[in-house]
């Protein structure tokens, strides 16, 4: 079954491009059959907000998000005889007080929001992925001796915010689980044995509620040779896999998709996974389980004319 979990437009997100219906139109002329909608939550301090949203308020990205609630569950309606959409969001978490402020806006869209797609994107409230001077501000914000020890406090850093954020809300996938090796992805985790342990702990933890792992295709136009998690750790454990494009508007629906599937079969992956709506409420509460996708996934029509091994 072609899917994805996480993805975003221009409508609701300042740095992507499109209107909703247009992400989805794209996913259903693909012949995706799952598309998962999935904006950015608000962020809750003037500090936090990025340079395309500086004529914006607080209160208008909290409008903007309540408005892409609304707007999705008009199309999961409308198109609902073409496709599959999966109403969630994307956690943002710069700095302690967000996750309260999440667990408060769940508790307003109750029901409406179907999943969470656990991300981290800052570390020390820096973010890490806008740009390379911006990330490079965040690796040199922890005090060290040593570029050595900058490196493995960095990612200390980055793997105890991803705990703590999965702790708190159980989100049903992990987004871009490394993001944190954005601009270094030769990085080798296994130089730094106390990251290391922390990335197995969250790796852990997350498999033992029952997460799925995303195989994120926006790292190959962040020219990464693999998707997002490198070939090191996308077997770690027996962890289960579900693919997402995180497209940031219609032209990057389904982006690079031959890529990934040519990755997924270079490194042996032969079992994908999907979330679908249950009767029976998952660890978090939220009504969303996590279904095996039956006999070898690249043999669907969808993969016809995307290349694959």
């Amino acid at each position: 079954m072609p899917h994805s979990h996480h993805s975003h437009s221009g409508q609701f997100c300042k740095h992507a491009v499109g209107s909703l219906e247009s992400v989805v139109l794209e996913a259903i002329h693909q012949g995706f059959e799952v598309y998962g909608l999935t904006e950015h939550v608000p962020r809750y301090r003037l500090i936090d907000l990025y340079p395309e949203e500086e004529q914006l308020s607080l209160d208008d990205l909290i409008k903007q998000f309540d408005d892409f609630i609304d707007e999705a569950h008009r199309l999961k309606l409308l198109y609902e005889s073409q496709i599959t959409l999966l109403i969630g969001l994307e956690t943002e978490f710069v700095s302690p007080p967000d996750l309260g402020r999440l667990e408060q806006l769940l508790k307003r869209h109750g029901n409406r929001v179907e999943y969470i797609v656990g991300s981290i994107h800052h570390v020390n409230g820096i973010p890490i992925d806008f740009d390379l001077p911006t990330f490079t501000k965040a690796l040199h914000s922890t005090q060290a001796e040593t570029e050595q020890q900058m490196h493995e406090n960095f990612l200390c850093n980055y793997f105890d915010a991803q705990y703590q954020l999965i702790r708190h809300c159980h989100p049903e996938v992990i987004g871009h689980f490394d993001l944190c090796r954005l601009y270094n992805p030769g990085l080798e985790f296994s130089k730094y044995p106390t990251a290391w342990q922390l990335m197995e702990r969250n790796i852990m933890y997350a498999i033992r509620y029952g997460a799925l792992f995303e195989v994120n295709a926006a790292a190959f136009r962040k020219n990464w040779e693999s998707a997002y998690p490198g070939s090191d750790l996308i077997l770690k454990h027996g962890g289960r896999l579900a693919l997402s494009d995180d497209s940031h508007g219609p032209q990057a629906v389904g982006l690079n998709y031959h890529r990934l599937a040519e990755y997924l079969r270079a490194v042996g992956v032969s079992e994908l996974w999907h979330l679908q709506k249950s009767d029976t409420p998952n660890t978090a509460g939220r009504s969303m389980q996590a279904v095996r996708l039956v006999g070898q996934w690249w043999n669907h029509v969808f993969w016809h004319g995307r290349s694959t091994v």
